[in-house]
């Protein structure tokens, strides 16, 4: 009888540990919950994920630093970065300079532009990033990647960080901050329209964004190539009027080490039929998630699995 018992005990952890085989975690780092990473996250992960095999979920974080970190220990399988700190974190420079290379990133997909906003109180009389010197401006957190944008944007338009009141945090508490008068301007960099400027935009004294312009804006983009020209259209914001700025991609990277199969399964399911109508239904940024961006701007070399899916389909030979 105990014999029976012991084998029945057996055969059940076997069938339980093949089917813990058989589906596949794949965790997502996204950015703040306020920002545009986090839903867009939410909406990748309902798509690709296919119940018994892969199961995807987006997790909150502190944005593409944090999630290239996160990638590389092996504490996510997948995570948003920006163009240029994806770029950076492979090669050893920019904020990487001086760190050992993440020579394990792979990408999965270009994802859609990042505008850099730069939020100010309507008829705050900031018109420039010159006027920000003396002014208290929020920069986001430490690990993020708005935080590197901020500070080039600054310098090449000969602001220093003491020239201004800094503060680091997240955009939604500096909207909040901005509201109740603590605060004179603070940086996002994005898919517009973000969550938490939106909600800014409609409530209280009204918001401008300042436009990234000129010279200045010029030989930021010469010297980093990653950066193009961006127009937030009109409207995008109640009442905000467009304004052009500059971008930057959002990207879905991964790690060398995660499986190929997985990721091709899930490169081949963000581009398949159902999941690119709820991404083009469910947010802004969704509609620019197509197979013809995905392959635009990438700096890194891509995942086996993603490039056995874009050869298919035609988008790499």
């Amino acid at each position: 009888m105990k014999t029976n018992r012991w084998a029945a005990a057996l055969a059940a952890t076997l069938l339980f540990a093949g089917a813990a085989q058989a589906q596949q975690f794949f965790r997502i780092g996204t950015g703040g919950t306020a920002g545009t990473y986090y839903p867009v996250g939410g909406m990748i992960a309902n798509a690709v994920s296919q119940p018994g095999k892969i199961i995807a979920t987006a997790q909150a974080s502190n944005g593409s630093l944090a999630n290239v970190n996160g990638v590389a220990s092996g504490a996510m399988e997948a995570g948003f970065s920006q163009s240029d700190v994806a770029t950076w974190a492979y090669t050893g420079t920019g904020a990487f300079e001086g760190k050992p290379k993440v020579t394990d990133l792979r990408m999965i997909a270009n994802l859609y532009p990042e505008s850099i906003h730069l939020v100010v109180k309507k008829g705050s009389g900031i018109k420039s990033v010159a006027d920000l010197k003396g002014k208290r401006v929020a920069l986001d957190e430490p690990g993020s990647g708005t935080l590197i944008n901020a500070r080039m944007v600054l310098a090449a338009y000969g602001v220093k960080e003491t020239d201004i009141k800094p503060d680091y945090i997240k955009p939604n508490q500096a909207g909040d901050k901005l509201k109740d008068g603590a605060l004179d301007a603070f940086f996002f960099v994005g898919g517009a329209p973000a969550g938490a400027i939106a909600e800014l935009a409609s409530s209280g004294a009204g918001i401008e964004l300042v436009a990234l312009v000129g010279a200045q804006s010029d030989s930021l983009r010469k010297s980093n190539p990653y950066f193009a020209v961006d127009t937030i259209a009109a409207n995008t914001y109640k009442d905000v009027a467009a304004v052009q700025t500059l971008a930057v991609g959002a990207q879905l990277v991964t790690s060398a080490k995660v499986d190929t199969e997985t990721v091709y399964q899930i490169t081949k399911a963000m581009y398949g039929e159902a999941a690119q109508k709820a991404l083009q239904a469910g947010h802004a940024k969704g509609k620019f998630i197509t197979r013809q961006n995905a392959v635009q701007g990438v700096g890194i070399p891509y995942h086996p699995g993603a490039e056995k899916f874009y050869k298919e389909v035609g988008l790499l030979k």
